[in-house]
């Protein structure tokens, strides 16, 4: 768990972000919360699918462990009045675990995180950038309130009329620009191809918000334009409607 010494300097810092944050009115986000992705990085992911029938009981000991680290994580974080709690989920999709595995190993926790987070006056958010499709309905059984990494080059199982009409009233849609192909090494035409295409499908109706998935790390010429070329495609998109 953290330490007293942890706890004081995360509240020092966190009293800083939300006072900021007040003065802009921005929205505030506490990250990340883990626990079948931690499990997959203390085990090894190919070696984290095999205890799932080869030890299940095992797995679940384990899991159980982790999320009593993270519970602890998350309060801290809820505690100063976050608007949006976040779990990692890079490595709970579904090219590791079918749904019935989710359903069985990390559903569960995900609930809990769910509830934990709205009584504390916070939305939940689930960060996923591939292969999300297939576990749309359990995200949205568990009551996560928006699913962040919605990212049309590099999933290639993303369908986005799909994803819109089943998550459309039920959850919000982050994203719809890849960071790495598109903002860091595409060009201007490849942003405002991608930023019509993702407010044309997942706008409609609200519960959209547009983003580079899942961030931007290069500082270069390129990459600046692009940002500037996805802010100005939204401007003017924003305008038309």
């Amino acid at each position: 768990p953290p330490t007293g010494d942890q706890i004081q300097q995360f509240r020092a810092s966190a009293q800083q972000t939300m006072a900021l944050a007040r003065q802009h009115d921005l929205l505030t986000m506490g990250a990340y919360g883990m626990v079948a992705e931690m499990a997959s990085w203390l085990v090894g992911i190919s070696q984290l699918v095999m205890l799932t029938a080869d030890a299940p009981d095992f797995l679940e000991a384990l899991l159980a462990v982790i999320e009593r680290w993270h519970r602890e994580r998350m309060a801290l974080a809820l505690e100063q009045g976050v608007d949006l709690f976040v779990r990692r989920a890079w490595y709970e999709n579904a090219d590791f675990w079918s749904p019935p595995l989710f359903r069985r190993f990390v559903l569960p926790s995900l609930r809990r995180d769910v509830e934990m987070a709205h009584a504390a006056g916070a939305k939940l958010g689930y960060l996923m950038s591939a292969a999300s499709i297939p576990l749309l309905d359990l995200m949205i059984e568990a009551g996560v309130d928006v699913l962040l990494g919605i990212d049309p080059a590099q999933d290639r199982t993303m369908d986005l009329p799909k994803l819109k009409q089943r998550a459309a009233g039920r959850m919000c849609l982050w994203g719809g620009v890849c960071g790495y192909l598109t903002i860091e090494t595409g060009a201007p035409d490849d942003v405002r191809r991608e930023v019509r295409q993702a407010i044309s499908f997942l706008a409609p109706g609200g519960g959209f918000i547009l983003s580079p998935v899942t961030n931007v790390r290069a500082d270069t010429p390129r990459a600046w334009a692009n940002v500037d070329a996805l802010i100005a495609a939204w401007r003017s998109l924003r305008e038309d409607t």
